[in-house]
């Protein structure tokens, strides 16, 4: 009998990627005998190499050796010649449409991501009078789904973080990181996203770092962020406020900055890729939304729904991803969060 081994294929960004780190792992631990290989960007090798001893990592440069149809052939011959049994499609988009268009037409079994289309539409339809808002299935439930199509259904996911209960090993951080005192509070902040719909105002989450500062000198804080923004901001940030530490400047790698978060007491973030990677390493998030919403389905793994932010706007959420226009102009769905609502589920979370 041919031993069964998964090919799973998601691209995109870091944070959906991440997302898919927990359901990989839950099929590896019940399934133990059946080979895993995910198909992904290079920047993903950290969520992988180490999660389970049957989950392998395999990186494609689709802007370079697999780019366009001509790339996309060369990679698929590539993959064929691995034997895979079956072919977890978990991005569905154009790319990994035409792998699966090759796979199928193979003969393989395949199977693809569900990402219910028609209630994303409803859920952010600008009119009101056809505006659905309902919880669409989450991002991990549609991944479990496909497994369990391909014939690997999960019973029960245990998944806590891709360290042990204590955390990352501190002594691969730089030696600024590895001081944390017995009492001591870490508390990180990633204030920027994507988009702008997903962006607390910055003049507003400086008042709520300068406000824990005030209150809490012996805390640190750690601020996470990578950019000529995130540069400009958080430089002047940690000029002002000694606590503060600019993260990228002292931190080399993604794996590096996991290990960091595994020991942050909070999280403080938007809906975005920090959310999911302080959910990778069991960090509770104070997550702050605007434009989207939990609804959709991109909460990070095993989040606290009250330790979520928003407001209750007849218009939100108006996009799923956060890059569309602000119907007022100036998303006041964000920018009406008062700083001190923040400052006080940051407290509740370090109780």
């Amino acid at each position: 009998m041919k031993h069964q081994h998964i090919l799973v294929i998601r691209f995109s960004a870091i944070g959906d990627v991440a997302m898919t780190v927990p359901i990989v792992w839950g099929v590896a631990q019940q399934y133990p005998d059946v080979r895993i290989t995910v198909l992904s960007r290079a920047f993903a090798r950290p969520f992988f190499e180490n999660l389970a001893p049957n989950v392998n990592f395999m990186e494609a440069d689709l802007k370079g050796e697999y780019h366009g149809v001509k790339g996309l052939n060369r990679l698929y011959r590539r993959l064929a010649a691995k034997q895979f049994t079956h072919v977890a499609d978990l991005h569905s988009v154009l790319r990994s449409n035409y792998l699966r268009l090759r796979f199928n037409l193979s003969h393989f079994k395949v199977e693809h991501i569900d990402k219910h289309r028609k209630m994303r539409h409803a859920l952010v339809n600008k009119n009101m009078k056809k505006k659905v808002k309902q919880q669409l299935p989450t991002s991990f439930e549609n991944y479990t789904e496909v497994f369990a199509k391909l014939g690997f259904p999960i019973e029960k996911n245990l998944f806590t973080s891709i360290f042990p209960p204590e955390g990352g090993d501190m002594t691969q951080l730089p030696e600024l990181f590895r001081d944390k005192k017995e009492n001591e509070k870490w508390i990180g902040v990633a204030p920027f996203a994507a988009h702008q719909g997903k962006i607390y105002p910055k003049e507003q989450m400086k008042e709520v770092v300068r406000t824990m500062v005030a209150n809490h000198p012996d805390y640190s804080i750690f601020l996470f962020g990578r950019g000529k923004e995130e540069e400009e901001t958080f430089n002047q940030w940690t000029k002002e406020m000694p606590q503060c530490t600019f993260v990228s400047q002292h931190i080399e790698n993604l794996r590096q900055e996991l290990i960091l978060m595994s020991h942050l007491d909070v999280m403080v973030s938007m809906d975005s890729a920090n959310m999911h990677l302080a959910s990778l390493v069991n960090t509770p998030v104070v997550s702050i939304w605007g434009a989207t919403h939990p609804m959709a389905g991109f909460l990070g793994w095993n989040q606290d729904k009250d330790n979520t932010i928003q407001l209750d706007m007849e218009c939100r959420p108006c996009s799923i991803y956060g890059q569309k226009p602000c119907i007022h102009g100036d998303f006041p769905c964000m920018k009406n969060i008062r700083p001190e609502v923040i400052i006080e589920k940051i407290e509740k979370v370090l109780l």
